[in-house]
């Protein structure tokens, strides 16, 4: 009896403690801006990522019962931190207080407040937890997400054109209205049960408009069920898989590499949903994984309509992914093709060791012959496709071993392996040898890369993690790449060099100053002024960025950014670019929070664009391009009307000193800014 209230009044100090803690420090909403901010980053991969950890903040884990697996599915956590985690639980359970994790091994300070929100402390119960339909009915968390954007200012695609101009013309006028506009319902129950509907239209797709019925353009479904008996999990409708290091598949959130620094191996996850508005990049079918013993067994189907181009042979050229049906073209293109794809793995475990199967399938329903260039010769054709790899891990002491060797139909072998070593939690070492063939071929693979395909590129990459002081963190990788064949716009085999590095000085817990810097040096085809002949040159980029960030006790945060640009093609003139931006905002409010944001650009050229993060509404990213002259602004506000309702708004604008024309073609602005709104609804019950 004793026993028991001391351990429910160390559960409620602990409640409160986290409480206070989360009040005076950044959550993991910050964490993922500066993710959002690296270039090379896919905005919906960090939406993907923003959308699991908002799930998963919502059905925090028990640490006195959660498993190691259940761990591994933390994005912000690398395999090795999960690993670490899970063998300190095992050791010491039951455990008072979440604050324990700050005793583990691989956790540092900063990682073990950055996880803090997914996690309680709870009582250790044995039993099974009881599941029924009864349950998700009564008990249930509901969410409506409701997002309306306009752009304010006119664009080319909207204006009014003549019959004659359209029978000629056709592509020139959107078919819809000027506004974005999606909604998003979802309901779950704990860790167990998950569904979800997405309607999704973009500025120019037709809404309810008279012979088009079908009201969004683009719809999407999913149900999960997790952790019922030996049934892992199982997906029905949309989501995304990834297996191994992703060789054979992944299309699963894809990060860039200063995020890989230390958290580069990536291991077979259960299925995800997908509940973003993407609509490419996911599977639409069923998959499930079953557990017996320690082995998982994954399998899946998939069978959905997507977007092609066409030739007159009726050969599919390329896939349309960008999900736009705006133009009369667009629709001609609309689930013109059909995809189908399935797979499974097999993955055992025992203690330290890991070693997975996987194999893919895949086929359209009609040839897949992209037109041949000199850079696609080895690209795959035909119609259907096979793949099969083994991955591993082990794991020993301080250092972690693992990789994947992948074998696609043509019996072409790509290759992966990583070294990590670890000697304290402060520090960390990682190496990665790849080799991926030019004539490896393998449509749903994704992995560490530097070429944006996983083919054609052999390279070494070694990235540390380091506190030289003690309010000194330093981030380092060096990645020297080689494409034995050419590329696209490179005529020829060519070289890559890229090098990062990032320092950040801590002042204190709210205060801090970085440096960026990050050298690119790759070739491409060129040509000369008074020389039609085409030729292979080496150009460099350099990138620097400088930025102090203070948080005040009220509630004010200031965040003042200096970029630098530099790209210079080998005998021709530096083309150069500088970004002086400034972000503020309030959080100490309760039910009103804003944000805003300023930045004068100058570049010379698109070559020197810079990229500049500013924060948007719930759940979307934002990171545009800048060249030219100019000066961008924008503000936003959250309004939690309710505890469980809220409302969020936000205006931008961005304004040209250099220029009389924005964009080209339909989304062409004649004038030298362009404002847009965005809003966003969310109410849970």
């Amino acid at each position: 009896m004793i026993r028991s209230l001391l351990f429910g009044l160390l559960i409620v100090i602990n409640s409160l403690m986290a409480h206070t803690i989360k009040a005076q420090t950044s959550d993991w909403r910050s964490h993922i801006e500066q993710l959002a901010e690296e270039e090379g980053v896919d905005e919906m991969s960090i939406e993907n990522m923003f959308v699991e950890l908002n799930m998963l903040e919502q059905n925090p884990m028990n640490l006195n019962s959660v498993t190691r697996t259940e761990l591994e599915l933390l994005p912000l956590l690398s395999i090795n931190q999960a690993n670490a985690i899970a063998d300190f639980l095992e050791k010491n359970r039951p455990i008072y207080t979440v604050f324990e994790l700050r005793n583990v091994y691989m956790l540092d300070y900063n990682t073990v407040r950055l996880i803090l929100p997914f996690f309680y402390v709870g009582e250790m119960d044995k039993k099974k937890e009881h599941f029924s339909l009864g349950d998700v009915l009564k008990h249930s968390r509901h969410n409506v997400q409701v997002r309306f954007d306009k752009t304010l200012t006119q664009r080319a695609g909207y204006g009014e054109f003549s019959d004659d101009i359209l029978a000629k013309y056709p592509n020139r006028k959107y078919q819809g209205e000027d506004f974005y506009h999606s909604l998003k319902y979802s309901v779950s129950y704990r860790d167990k049960f998950q569904a979800g509907i997405v309607g999704e239209k973009d500025a120019g797709e037709p809404f309810w408009k008279p012979g088009y019925k079908k009201g969004y353009d683009h719809y999407g479904f999913h149900l999960m069920l997790r952790n019922i008996g030996k049934l892992r999990a199982l997906a029905l409708g949309d989501y995304r898989l990834s297996f191994g290091q992703g060789l054979v598949l992944n299309n699963d959130f894809m990060l860039g590499k200063s995020f890989f620094s230390s958290n580069i191996v990536k291991q077979t996850t259960m299925p995800k949903r997908h509940f973003s508005t993407a609509e490419s990049g996911f599977f639409r079918g069923a998959a499930a994984v079953v557990r017996l013993h320690n082995v998982d067994i994954t399998t899946f189907y998939s069978n959905q309509h997507i977007d092609a181009n066409v030739n007159s042979d009726e050969e599919i050229t390329s896939l349309k992914t960008d999900g736009y049906h705006r133009v009369k073209l667009d629709f001609k293109k609309r689930n013109n093709s059909r995809e189908e794809v399935m797979g499974a793995n097999v993955n055992y475990r025992l203690n330290r060791f890991q070693i997975g199967i996987s194999g893919l399938y895949h086929a359209f329903d009609r040839m897949y012959n992209p037109t041949l260039r000199y850079y696609n010769e080895d690209y795959w054709r035909g119609r259907e496709s096979v793949n099969l790899g083994i991955d591993y891990s082990y794991r020993f002491r301080k250092f972690n071993l693992a990789g994947e060797t992948a074998r696609s139909k043509n019996g072409s072998i790509a290759h992966i392996h990583i070294l990590e070593y670890y000697p304290s939690s402060l520090t960390s070492f990682t190496l990665l040898y790849r080799d991926y063939p030019a004539t490896y071929q393998a449509m749903y693979a994704k992995a560490f890369v530097e070429g944006g395909r996983v083919q054609n590129e052999r390279g070494i990459y070694l990235g540390t993690t380091f506190h030289p002081l003690t309010r000194v963190t330093v981030s380092m990788y060096g990645d020297v790449v080689k494409f034995p064949t050419p590329k696209y716009n490179i005529q020829e085999p060519s070289t890559a060099l890229d090098l990062y590095t990032l320092a950040t000085y801590n002042f204190s817990q709210d205060t801090f100053f970085e440096v960026r810097y990050k050298l690119k040096r790759k070739e491409k085809n060129a040509k000369y002024p008074d020389d039609k002949t085409t030729t292979v040159l080496p150009y460099q980029t350099h990138k620097m960025r400088l930025r102090y960030l203070k948080t005040l006790r009220s509630g004010w945060y200031f965040r003042t950014t200096v970029d630098f640009a530099q790209y210079r093609l080998e005998n021709f003139v530096n083309e150069f670019g500088y970004m002086v931006s400034q972000n503020f905002g309030h959080r100490g409010h309760k039910r009103i929070q804003g944000d805003g944001f300023f930045g004068y650009f100058n570049s010379d050229t698109y070559n020197a664009r810079l990229y500049s993060y500013e924060r948007n509404i719930m759940s979307t990213f934002y990171m545009p391009s800048f060249y030219g002259e100019g000066f961008r602004a924008a503000l936003s506000m959250r309004w939690n009307i309710l505890d469980n309702l809220s409302f969020s708004v936000k205006a931008s604008q961005t304004r040209y000193f250099n220029r009389d024309v924005i964009s080209s073609g339909t989304e062409q602005i004649d004038g030298n800014k362009r404002t847009d709104i965005f809003t966003y609804l969310v109410w849970k019950f």
